[in-house]
Parts: structure tokens; sequence; C-alpha cells
């Protein structure tokens, strides 16, 4: 699963730490699959035309743009984290794709005005401290007419069962504390509205996670985070962590949080 994020003087420590967590969510991957394809049938990319992947990762949706718009299109991946890039830069050239990639983030994305037939930035919202910034980039790099699918998590939609509600409620809200933008899912529209945008779809998708895997790693982390801040004792996170490992034992289980995807257009 690739993690798309901002430099780390973006957002602090606990925005960092948010950029794997969605690691933990197993069985997140068939469901990003599945939002994955919705995006790129939605942008529906026709030869010759040029798209942009904001937040690209390891490159895998770069490619699939540039198989899309054939030879006579032109596909970039902006993407922040050197790492990422170079993996995405290495794979590209392996697979023979005519993807390129630049170093940028969503504040400042290194293209001129009205670039592009199509764009994608995906699970990078979260991250923001300033999203309303990111919704003016994409809307200024967009051609007339041009398409963009936004996709993030939002944390207010966070499930956590078995477990007492009151303690579950500390580490929902430690998670909410944790994230730059927890509510990032629920405000697409809004933002891409304020930048110029016409919202055309709204999808969504709950990513659960594994019932076999307990609490997980995510869990365990934040649960631990809420004992450091005082919402729960440890006396408390100790019965959570055993309720759910109870609940994965039983099938009595489930570990969620909803993910929305948007598609927008720019006026003509």
């Amino acid at each position: 699963m690739d993690i798309q994020g901002l430099r780390p003087d973006r957002f602090d420590s606990a925005g960092q730490d948010q950029l794997v967590d969605v690691r933990d969510l197993q069985a997140a991957l068939p469901g990003i699959r599945r939002l994955r394809t919705w995006a790129h049938e939605a942008l529906a990319l026709q030869p010759g035309e040029s798209a942009v992947d904001i937040g690209s990762g390891t490159g895998t949706e770069v490619m699939a743009f540039a198989d899309a718009v054939g030879p006579t299109g032109t596909t970039f991946g902006v993407e922040p984290d050197p790492h990422l890039l170079a993996s995405a830069e290495r794979r590209a050239q392996q697979a023979g794709s005519t993807a390129k990639f630049h170093t940028g983030d969503a504040y400042g994305l290194p293209f001129g005005a009205g670039t592009f037939d199509a764009a994608l930035c995906e699970r990078v919202f979260q991250h923001l401290t300033a999203p309303n910034r990111a919704a003016n980039e994409i809307a200024r790099v967009l051609k007339p007419g041009g398409r963009v699918v936004v996709m993030d998590s939002d944390w207010g939609t966070a499930i956590v069962h078995p477990g007492d509600r009151e303690v579950v409620r500390g580490v929902i809200d430690t998670l909410v504390s944790a994230t730059t933008n927890p509510f990032a899912g629920r405000r697409l529209s809004g933002l891409l509205t304020k930048a110029g945008l016409v919202i055309d779809e709204v999808g969504s998708h709950a990513l659960v996670q594994d019932r076999t895997v307990g609490a997980g790693s995510l869990v365990n982390r934040i649960s631990a985070m809420a004992v450091a801040r005082g919402s729960i004792t440890e006396a408390q996170r100790d019965q959570l962590i055993a309720d759910l490992q109870q609940g994965a034992d039983s099938g009595d289980i489930h570990l969620s949080v909803t993910m929305f995807a948007v598609l927008a257009h720019k006026p003509r």
C-alpha cells in the first residue's frame, strides 16, 4: 500500500506518525483498490491527455495513468519523500513506463496554470495544516474542463468494537487529536467547491481491519497515547486490548474508518 504525505516540516510529529497508520488496516487493501478503480473510471483518461498524481508515493497510479494516455500523453507524479520518489522512478524505468516524477508537495505544485486534464490526490489532505491551499493548487493546475478525484480518510468515523464505550471514546478522541486534519474526508467537497471546482460525485468505502489481528498496531499505539494524555488509565487500556483480542478469537470484532472520494471538475 502506498502511503502519501508531505514534507515533515509541513506537519507535526503526530501527523508524521499518522502517515503509516493505514498500514495497520490490513483489510483496507481491497477497499482502497476498489476506490482507485472507481477513481480511474471516473477520470476516464483518454489517449493524448495529461494527468498528475499529487502525493504519488511509489508511482503505481502514475504508471497506470501513463498506460491510459499512451505515448502521446503525459503523466507526472509529485512526491516530497526522496526515498519514495527514487523508488517510483526506478520502478517506472524497469517497467518501461513513460511516467515522470517531480519533487514537490500539494502546497506548491511545480507546474503552470492549466496544465492537466486530470488529477488524483489520495490520502494527502489528512496531513495538511492548510488544506484550502492544496485545493486551490489543484484548481490552478487543471485545464478548464479538467477533472480531479480527491480521496481521504475521515478519522471521526472510526469504529472500535468491542470495548467499554467511554474507553473507546477516549482512544478515538486521541486518534482524532493526533491527526493534523482528522476530518479531511467530510471536508473535501467543501474545499474543492471553495476552490472553484464543481462536485460531480462522492463515493465512500469503509476500510475494515482484518478480524484476525485483534487490536492491531494502530489501536495499540493510539491507546498508549490515550494513557499518556490521561484520557484513559493503564488498566482500562489493558482491558480494551484484552476485549479486542477476545473479540478477534470469537469473531465479534470490528475496527474501521471510512474513506471518501470526491470527483470534481473545473468549469470551462
